[in-house]
Parts: structure tokens; sequence; C-alpha cells
């Protein structure tokens, strides 16, 4: 391996790194998921009014989808709503393009890389390095609230069988449990403090997270503000449901593994090869530049290319 495919890896990882380091110092380490008291409750132990934290919070959750309009935003709207990135829109885009002026420089002064060659990995690495910071930060968010969840369920049903209101029992869970489902429930309890309908809070953290076994809660939930019941059995049982659902999903992820990461390979390999020859020979193609069918042979390659990623996507993609 030559030095200048270890030095685009460190420039990729640096800005990995650059991007986390400026998350934190700009919110604090209670915005990690690994901080051990839960974000809303830091808030509120600091002195700020409860309905100024609700709002803060709330306007973090929900700006990511109100910006969807923003061009070239789209693609990172919804993994950035569902990792609830502090981080406005606005300063997510003047990040990337901080990154990639960042990166040019640092694939001017480490390669010998061409001009038009730099100039694409630094809007490469800029815009593709916050690109995968967010969808890890969404993974990982919505990993631990599928983990978090049906303990948060069955410590609804202990506190509803004490005689504890429903609306009492969603606001010990928020203070009971570690982020970030923690804080996605202490939103609902202050909500439903200041009017909102509980069934009609869940409902949109469900749509929110797209999560469906938060759907089954919303579900359960507004079933039994219409029809009545014993909310504790439904949610016991629910509970249950959502514990083997979950077995169940990670026995599919670990049967389709294999299958999983040979389409994540078959889809990347021919790009990371013409990235590599670019990078190594940018003369590869000059003795057919001039042919006749290279220009269409490029366009039939791009579209296979392409097609290739939603057939692979499509073959591996196996929902519970």
């Amino acid at each position: 391996m030559s030095a200048e495919f270890i030095i685009y890896g460190l420039i990729f990882i640096a800005v990995l790194g650059l991007v986390e380091g400026a998350y934190l110092v700009a919110f604090g380490k209670s915005i990690s998921l690994n901080s051990k008291v839960n974000r809303r409750l830091e808030m509120l132990d600091k002195g700020t009014r409860r309905e100024e934290v609700l709002a803060k919070l709330r306007k973090e959750m929900d700006q990511h989808m109100e910006s969807k309009g923003i061009p070239l935003y789209s693609m990172l709207a919804d993994r950035a709503q569902k990792a609830a990135i502090a981080f406005t829109p606005q300063q997510l885009i003047m990040i990337m393009v901080a990154l990639s002026v960042v990166a040019f420089v640092a694939l001017s002064l480490g390669t010998d890389a061409s001009l038009p060659v730099r100039a694409l990995l630094g809007v490469g690495f800029g815009v593709g390095g916050v690109f995968t910071w967010i969808n890890h930060k969404s993974k990982k968010r919505l990993s631990m609230i599928e983990e978090q969840l049906p303990d948060a369920v069955e410590l609804m049903v202990r506190s509803l069988r004490v005689g504890h209101p429903f609306s009492s029992a969603i606001s010990i869970v928020s203070k009971e449990i570690k982020d970030p489902l923690a804080t996605e429930f202490g939103i609902i309890a202050d909500e439903s403090a200041y009017g909102r309908d509980i069934g009609e809070a869940l409902k949109h953290m469900a749509e929110r997270l797209d999560m469906q076994d938060l759907r089954f809660l919303a579900v359960a939930v507004a079933i039994q503000q219409q029809s009545g019941g014993n909310l504790a059995e439904i949610l016991e049982g629910l509970a249950k449901v959502i514990r083997a659902r979950f077995r169940l999903f990670r026995k599919v992820k670990a049967i389709t593994a294999e299958a999983q990461w040979s389409g994540k390979f078959l889809s990347g390999f021919p790009v990371g090869a013409l990235i590599l020859i670019q990078v190594t020979k940018p003369n590869y193609y000059d003795d057919v530049l001039d042919h006749p069918w290279f220009i269409p042979c490029c366009f039939i390659v791009a579209i296979l290319l392409t097609a290739n990623l939603f057939v692979m996507r499509m073959l591996t993609n196996i929902k519970v």
C-alpha cells in the first residue's frame, strides 16, 4: 500500500474526529449517548426552566425535516432527525464546506494528486465524512432505543400496577433509564404536562424515529384511551412482543450478515477501483479517450452501477 492511500485514510479519519470534536465542544459531554445522566435532566439540573428545555429539545429533534427542502440537504435530513443532531441544518452545511476545504488543503500538502482529483476528494471527504458521522449516530441511537424500549415498557407496567397514572409512568421512565430513550420520554412527559395528548405525542415520536415498535406502543395507548381496558396488561403483552421481535431481528441480522457485506463489497468495489486507478495512474484511459464508444460506455457503466446499488440493497435489506 502506497503512502498516499495511508494519507487519504488518515485525512478521512481526521475529518470524522473534527466533526465529533466540534459537536462535543459546542454542546458538551451531555450530548453523548454514553452520558450517565440523560441530557434533559442535566439541563434541568443547571437551572434551565422546564418549558425552555422542552422548546430546545423539540426544536433540535424536528428542525432537520423542516429544512428538507434545502438543496442537497435532503439526503441528510432523515438520518439527522433520527440521530437528533443538535447542529442546525445551516451549521451542518457550513461544517461540510469547512471540512471540504480542510481536506483539500491536507491533500494538497500530503499528496501529488492533480487539482481536479484533490478538489473532488476534498468535497467527497467533507460531505462523506459528515454523512458517515450522522449515519453512525443515527444507527447507534436507534439501536439503543430498540434495546431500551422493552425495559421502558415493563417499567411503565410496574408503575401502573402500583397505582400511578400513565402520565406519571412516562415521567418515571424518563428519570430511571438512560438516554436516548429517557430524553424522548421526558419530552412526552413535559408535553403532557402542558396539555398535549400522550397518545398523539407517542405517535409523533414513532413517526419521527420511524420505528415499528414505537408505533405499536402509540396504537396500544390510543386504543386504550378510546375503548378502555387494562393498560398494564396490554403493555405487558406488548413488551413480550417487542422482545420477541428484537430477538428475531438479531437472529436474521446474524444469518444475513455475509450477504449484506457481500452486497456492500460488490457495490463499492467498482467505485473504489475507479478511484484507485485515477489516483495511482491518472493517464490510464488516455489511449481510449478519443474513441467514439468511450463516452457512451461510461454512461452505460454508470447506469449499471446505479442499478447494481439498488438491486443489491433490495436483496440484502430483509425487514422483520
